[in-house]
């Protein structure tokens, strides 16, 4: 039976798509679903609420979980791109009216998100980030987020938030450090370089490279294996969040200074970032056209 004949059921929300198996068992999440020409695939406000709004929703409280069950959800796009960040459009307009409160509610819904991620929806729940497309700033730190990173050959992943004078705030720095050296994760995140795919995997960043056009097909591979162990995968996922921790502390204390470093940004930063969002339309009216 192949993946398109699993996932029977689809819901969609706004700006998401969600195939299921019928047993509830995985879940496929594609971000920006129905994107309108020109719109970035990036995280408006309205995807990041349904993507935190969908997973909460398959979070199952500890009196649901049945022993030995071992469920997947998958991160995937819908767009040419996996996600190309967070939205540099609503940042520049918050930075300029000095506005801390909003910016800093954006950058907890994000650290919600990763979090959750990362310690498996309550632990039963192994994540996967497919990216097919170019996964770039917090398209990056979400697939980082993940349990398993595969992604097809030929794509372009980085953290260029250096370029405007910011970091990598929702979670980079501690997700690569648990893949990487803290050496390299600096340096990583400081030149703001773009790197390939099939560079990613050499560093160690990305698990599982495979063939433009076989991701899905490695995805469903990877999560038939892991079904034949379910015992293993959960007591790993366990064993992941007591020996390589990424705490909400952490992840919250990190983006706070994000968040003053991006109020601290003066006018040829914020201009940069701007000129970024246009060049993120016109690409993005160019990929739909």
């Amino acid at each position: 039976m192949n993946n398109v004949e699993k996932l029977q059921r689809t819901r969609q929300l706004p700006t998401i798509r969600v195939e299921s198996e019928p047993s509830g068992d995985a879940h496929w999440m594609y971000m920006h679903s129905n994107a309108a020409p020109g719109v970035r695939p990036c995280f408006h406000s309205q995807m990041l609420d349904d993507v935190l709004g969908f997973m909460n929703s398959i979070t199952l409280r500890d009196s649901q979980r049945e022993c030995g069950k071992l469920r997947h959800l998958v991160v995937a796009s819908d767009a040419a791109a996996f996600n190309l960040g967070g939205d540099l459009e609503l940042f520049s307009r918050l930075i300029r009216d000095n506005n801390r409160d909003q910016l800093l509610s954006y950058a907890r819904r994000c650290i919600d998100g990763v979090y959750h991620l990362n310690t498996g929806l309550g632990g039963d729940v192994r994540t996967i980030a497919l990216i097919q497309g170019d996964a770039l700033g917090g398209g990056l730190e979400i697939a980082l987020s993940c349990h398993t990173i595969v992604a097809e050959e030929g794509v372009q992943m980085g953290l260029p938030e250096a370029l405007f004078g910011l970091f990598p705030g929702m979670g980079a720095y501690s997700f690569l450090c648990k893949r990487i050296s803290p050496q390299l994760a600096e340096k990583i995140i400081l030149e703001g370089s773009l790197y390939s795919s099939e560079e990613m995997h050499r560093m160690g960043v990305v698990d599982v490279l495979v063939p433009k056009g076989q991701g899905a097909a490695a995805v469903q591979s990877l999560i038939d294996r892991q079904r034949r162990a379910p015992h293993a995968h959960l007591a790993l996922n366990a064993c992941r969040n007591l020996a390589q921790p990424v705490g909400y502390n952490e992840l919250m204390g990190i983006t706070e200074i994000w968040v003053d470093t991006a109020l601290a940004l003066g006018d040829k930063s914020l201009k940069m970032m701007e000129r970024i969002v246009r060049a993120q339309e016109k690409r993005a009216s160019c990929r739909v056209a």
